[in-house]
Formats: C-alpha cells, structure tokens, sequence
C-alpha cells in the first residue's frame, strides 16, 4: 500500500511540478511576449529553456490544456524535418511553435492539404518582412517545402505536426484537428556562430542585434499569429480556390524554382536535378537529366547552384 501511495505522491509532485512551470511560462509570456499574448488572446508560454517548443505544445494539446504559442529562449532537442536538429541560444533565435486548427476533412485531403505548411511559411515571410521594414527587397523567399532564405543562404525552417489525441483523450466535436507549426529563425546570430556556411541570420541583413532580439521576436510571433489565423480561416472557406492563389503567391517567393536541386526522401534515396514546377496540390516537379520529370510531396530538397 506505502508502495503505491509513495509512487502517486511522486506522480502528484511531477504533476504540479509541470503546473508551476506553465504558470511561470504564462507569466514570463506577458512580461516579454506582449504583443504576441494581444494577439493569440493569451494561452502563449515562454520558457527559458525547453527541449522542443513543438513537443510541449503538441503534448499540451494532447492533455486538452489550452495553448496558443509556445516559446523558449533556448531549444535544446529541437527538430526540423526528418529529424533534423535545432538548438539556440538566448538572445540569437527564434524558436516558437503556434498552434491552429483545421477542418479534418481540409487537413487529410491531399489534393490541398501541402498548402498548410506553405501558409505558415507565407505567414512568417510576412511578419518577418514588416518586424524588419523590408520594403520588398526579393531577399527574404520560402525553399520549398518548409525553409526560409535570406539572400540565398537559409535563414529558418518550418517543422508542421498533427496532434493526434491518444485514447481516452475526447476529440473535437467539430471535426477540427490540430495543428503545430514549429518555427525556427536565426536573429541575432554573428556569421562564426552560425551552423553551416549555407546559414544566415537576420542579424547579417536588417538592424537586428541581441539588444533588440526580444522586441523582434515578439513582433514577428505576433505577426505570424494574425497571419495565420487570416491565411488559414480563408483557406477553410474556399480550400480550392485558395490553393489557385497560393499556387500563385508562392511562385513569387519560391528560391527553389529553376535550381539544380536533390531531394533526400525518408527511405534514403535521392533524386537530382531540376526543380521545374511547383504544382496545384503543392507538390513541387523535378526534372532529371534524363529529362524524366518527377512529381515530389514529401522530402528534403537542398539547392545545390
């Protein structure tokens, strides 16, 4: 019996363990976060430090607690697409996860579901552009499917989940699911801090400074909030329709087309060669040298000239 009362006690502390922390994320949100708390309608966490802002967020919605955004000054096991890693440090990155929801029937329909991520990453062009006064320049583009690029160079990438909620865990009534798009951005990282010479940050383009990269990353999270819930709530009226004018907004700001590129799949096959198209259900054509032209959905495709 002391057996089981001492292992529910231990359950009992980790869980209000969890509760504080969550109350002092809520706290430390409005304190620095602002901005964004305005715009979600508040249910933002900011974490000093958190192994994923994904994680916590999908697991949050999984325990049906109310979450809009999840923020950390530094990620620790953060990931990117087929399981890259991201970490940060306080003060240099953006890692902040956002949580949507979707009609079911728009998020497992293939025909225009891969416009999802792309609206995300339409959201985050935006913000960024108005956070930094970019007036337009043609630097800031989206690398198809999930990357953002600064100047050639990639300056942040995009991880897009659904939550599944586990067994005993009701679903919406409504058909909804959930949605948690995690998004990751160099700010104020110098040029010998970044990962890999492909890198950049903001920091080596716009006025940004670890001095200021509190007040960015608010703006820009407050932004990409309002983006995506207006992208996604037009999406839902009028999926198809949509998808024609993503097609279109897309092909602007899309660094991949008419590169030389390779797409790196899940069962560790590649495909070289052109990147040709980007298609009506947001998949993107590559072309081989044989002249064969491929349809891609899901992979890692990295520019190669």
């Amino acid at each position: 019996m002391s057996d089981v009362a001492n292992a529910n006690d231990a359950s009992d502390i980790e869980k209000a363990r969890a509760v504080m922390a969550c109350v002092a994320a809520v706290n430390w949100a409005m304190r620095r976060m602002p901005r964004t708390v305005a715009a979600a309608g508040g249910d933002v966490l900011l974490f000093d430090a958190i192994g994923s802002t994904n994680t916590a967020a999908r697991e949050l919605v999984a325990a049906g607690r109310p979450v809009a955004v999840v923020a950390a000054d530094a990620q620790t096991a953060g990931r990117g697409r087929l399981d890259h890693t991201w970490t940060s440090c306080p003060g240099e990155s953006f890692t902040v996860s956002f949580v949507a929801r979707a009609s079911r029937a728009i998020a497992t329909d293939e025909r225009v579901n891969g416009w999802l991520q792309m609206i995300a990453g339409l959201a985050a062009l935006d913000s960024i552009r108005a956070a930094v006064h970019d007036s337009g320049s043609g630097n800031l583009m989206l690398k198809w499917p999930n990357d953002l690029f600064c100047d050639g160079r990639k300056l942040g990438g995009i991880l897009a989940e659904m939550v599944v909620p586990p067994a005993g865990v009701s679903q919406s009534a409504d058909g909804d699911v959930t949605l948690v798009f995690g998004i990751g951005i160099n700010l104020a990282v110098p040029a010998d801090r970044l990962p890999t010479a492909q890198a950049t940050s903001l920091q080596l383009h716009y006025d940004v400074s670890a001095d200021n990269a509190d007040a960015l990353r608010d703006a820009i999270a407050a932004g990409i909030v309002a983006g995506l819930r207006a992208r996604i709530a037009a999406f839902a009226a009028d999926p198809h329709g949509q998808a024609s004018r993503l097609l279109d907004e897309t092909r602007r700001v899309c660094w991949t087309l008419g590169h030389e590129v390779e797409a790196h799949f899940t069962d560790g096959s590649t495909l070289r060669g052109e990147a040709l198209a980007l298609n009506a259900d947001a998949s993107l054509t590559i072309r081989t040298q044989d002249g064969d032209a491929h349809v891609v959905r899901t992979a890692d495709v990295g520019v190669l000239a």
